[in-house]
């Protein structure tokens, strides 16, 4: 405590306070705090820096032209026909006015509702992920956009690491979200997506599942489609068909939900059986001994 000094002056009693004593508890707090204050303005510049530095090693992708998708290779016979198909990922490419837009909204209202507002990340989406796995004690909802999913197809693994997931955010937001527009990301995205049998992107897929061309596809296909990214294996109308029709009612009530579709256009799609072509292989229907050879050649 401060000393006190009383001096009589004539007229009036003064006292003098001593200020040497180190200014007492409040004197402690407020050096606390700014502290506090300083280590916090320290620690956001550090991960400032850090994710700054991360971002510039990452890829760059400034426009759709840098798009070099795998494609595959087509043997044909002397009279045109096609007799064999060597591909590591077999995919058809369709521009964005050839995908019908039903098909495009089954894709957001089933995996990024929000995709048309959000810029890479969806906040909302984020939280609503982190409560529900809080309630489930684990991991049981992730909150990646369709953004986020583009970017790590096309530039990361699947490992579940906070590194990877950070490294998707910065993709996401600066290198997609920053340099293309929603069109020409979802365009992106609909034909490079792996959805089961070897097939990559949504011309792929309609011709391995239903023998068709992507416009040709009716509405209760197309969410048979947009059913499939979250687990193109388990949920494949070939070898799951009841899975497959849950993830079709389900996309069908997302549709709904957002206003997409209508209860009677709903109704209708559910009442149509899911009919899939028979799986062929035209290497091994045509002449795959001659069709190995050229291969191997």
């Amino acid at each position: 405590m401060a000393e006190k000094e009383v001096k009589n002056i004539p007229g009036r009693r003064v006292v003098v306070v001593n200020g040497n004593s180190g200014g007492g508890l409040f004197s402690i707090l407020k050096k606390i705090l700014l502290l506090c204050v300083f280590l916090s303005f320290a620690a956001g510049a550090g991960m400032c820096w850090w994710l700054y530095t991360l971002k510039e090693e990452l890829p760059h992708f400034d426009s759709v032209e840098q798009y070099r998708p795998l494609l595959g290779t087509m043997l044909y016979s002397d009279d045109g026909a096609p007799i064999a198909e060597f591909a590591i990922e077999k995919r058809m490419i369709v521009s964005y006015e050839e995908i019908p837009r039903q098909l495009i909204l089954a894709f957001v209202a089933a995996e990024d509702k929000n995709f048309f507002y959000h810029f890479g990340i969806d906040l909302q989406g984020i939280s609503r992920a982190f409560i529900k796995n809080v309630k489930a004690g684990g991991f049981k909802e992730g909150a990646s956009t369709i953004t986020m999913q583009l970017a790590r197809t096309f530039f990361l693994s699947r490992e579940k690491k906070l590194i990877r997931k950070i490294k998707e955010v910065l993709l996401a937001i600066f290198e997609l979200e920053g340099n293309l527009t929603k069109e020409e990301i979802l365009w992106l995205y609909l034909n490079q997506i792996y959805l089961g049998h070897g097939a990559y992107g949504v011309q792929q897929a309609a011709h391995i599942y239903f023998g068709k061309d992507v416009w040709e596809l009716d509405l209760h296909e197309c969410a048979i489609l947009a059913g499939l990214p979250k687990a193109p294996g388990r949920d494949s109308p070939y070898t799951h068909p009841e899975r497959a029709r849950k993830r079709q009612e389900y996309v069908l009530k997302r549709m709904l939900a957002e206003g997409y579709i209508t209860e009677e256009e709903r109704a209708a799609a559910l009442a149509l059986p899911v009919q899939t072509i028979a799986g062929s292989d035209l290497f091994l229907d045509k002449v795959p001994y001659f069709s190995e050879h050229v291969r191997i050649y």
